[in-house]
């Protein structure tokens, strides 16, 4: 069965825009599979806990056996980068949007107690110890090329205003690429520009067709 696993970003969940719109159009996207007698595709968007190394653990267990080539994961931000590990760990592709090339630098700043972005009432503390966490899921040398770049598929908005964008476009050099005129970190276009091609890529990448 082929499975899509969305890993969300700092801060964030399930509940984000990106991820919400994702689960609709899988949803729409199995319909039509039911339809032709085809095996849907098995959906997973967990809320990530703060801690990478446990992240990552609660990445794994839900997959099992899944890899290669039959798993696609899609990560936003942080998830870009965690997407990225378990890509190179599981021989897998993965769509990055916006990703985090190096968030153990990034994310130092944030280190204390931070509330989440869809539920302030959720409050979480963020640790040294959780980045030295991001520093043993670092995919190489973070100032290299990625590893095996036909892995993935960016999308890079020239307009981020929280990420480097010329950073994510050296670090996936060689991988498909749509670095994109202004936009923002949030892809706030997302649904209605990005969303297919991710998940045309994800699901065929050699087809424009699901």
């Amino acid at each position: 069965m082929p499975t899509l696993l969305y890993l969300h970003g700092f801060r964030s969940s399930p509940q984000s825009a990106k991820a919400r719109a994702t689960a609709q159009r899988v949803e729409q996207i199995n319909q039509q599979r039911t339809r032709q007698g085809q095996p849907p595709l098995r959906w997973l968007c967990p809320q990530l806990p703060p801690s990478p190394r446990e992240a990552m653990t609660l990445c794994l267990d839900l997959l099992g056996n899944v890899r290669g080539d039959d798993l696609c994961l899609i990560g936003s931000s942080l998830g870009g980068f965690y997407a990225t590990w378990l890509a190179h760990t599981l021989q897998a592709r993965a769509a990055l949007l916006n990703p985090a090339v190096d968030p153990a630098r990034d994310l130092r700043g944030q280190i204390g107690t931070l509330a989440a972005w869809h539920d302030p009432a959720l409050q979480f503390s963020f640790t040294a110890a959780h980045v030295e966490e991001l520093h043993a899921l670092e995919v190489g040398d973070l100032h290299a090329p990625v590893p095996n770049p036909q892995r993935y598929f960016a999308i890079i908005a020239q307009g981020d205003e929280v990420l480097n964008w010329r950073e994510m476009a050296a670090r996936y050099r060689g991988a498909q690429c749509s670095v994109l005129p202004g936009g923002d970190h949030a892809l706030s276009d997302y649904a209605e520009r990005h969303l297919d091609p991710v998940l045309r890529w994800c699901l065929n990448p050699a087809s424009n067709d699901f």
